[in-house]
């Protein structure tokens, strides 16, 4: 396979891994040394083994970090304070995106950034679902309610107002206050049921508030 034809392949693909490229007649071994020359080359960046992107100015279509996060460990899906951000629950940027996956947690550097996975059992791997994020790229990404359960069950102490008021919380009524605690219930967990009524008290306020404007 020469560069060209990979590119005929996959130019407009954001991301492709090498069994993508197995078809036909081609050689494992042979494409396995071709995409060594070509990552050390400059033209391809490699994310994890099996995993590649296309490198400026080849690149057809940059992929979302999102999308990225969910193609590097399997199963994952984007929560935390990436999705708080993302869904304009927290006013600050976020530049690592963190996940949750049932597989083991860690950090990956890729030439795109950093990517973070947390840990949760299995029983706790729900909320999520597949959201465009930019037309075109589609990732697992938390609901809101989810994003925000993930954070206060997996940060120490985040029950307390003061972690609270340090999280920032803004536009809480694009919270569903149902789905909220229905998520509370499902994981059975005193510490979430607290947090829940404190968000749900602190979202009524705000309501009240707007409407004596």
């Amino acid at each position: 396979m020469t560069f060209e034809q990979l590119l005929r392949i996959v130019g407009d693909e954001p991301l492709f891994e090498t069994g993508f490229l197995l078809a036909g007649d081609e050689d494992p071994a042979t494409l396995r040394v071709q995409l060594s020359r070509w990552v050390k080359a400059g033209k391809l960046f490699r994310l994890r083994r099996g995993l590649y992107m296309l490198a400026p100015p080849y690149q057809g279509v940059a992929p979302h970090p999102f999308l990225v996060a969910n193609r590097l460990v399997r199963p994952s899906y984007v929560s935390l304070e990436a999705a708080l951000a993302y869904y304009g629950l927290i006013p600050e940027a976020v530049y690592t995106v963190t996940s949750v996956t049932t597989g083991r947690p860690g950090r990956r550097e890729t030439p795109l950034g950093a990517f973070t996975y947390r840990h949760v059992r299995p029983r706790f791997f729900f909320g999520y679902r597949l959201e465009e994020v930019v037309p075109g790229q589609r990732a697992f990404l938390a609901s809101p309610e989810k994003a925000l359960l993930d954070v206060v069950y997996l940060q120490p102490e985040s029950d307390l107002e003061a972690y609270l008021e340090e999280l920032r919380l803004q536009n809480l009524e694009r919270l569903d206050p149902r789905r909220l605690r229905h998520l509370a219930e499902r994981i059975d967990s005193a510490k979430l049921r607290r947090v829940v009524d404190i968000i749900l008290t602190r979202r009524e306020r705000e309501e009240e508030a707007y409407e004596l404007l």
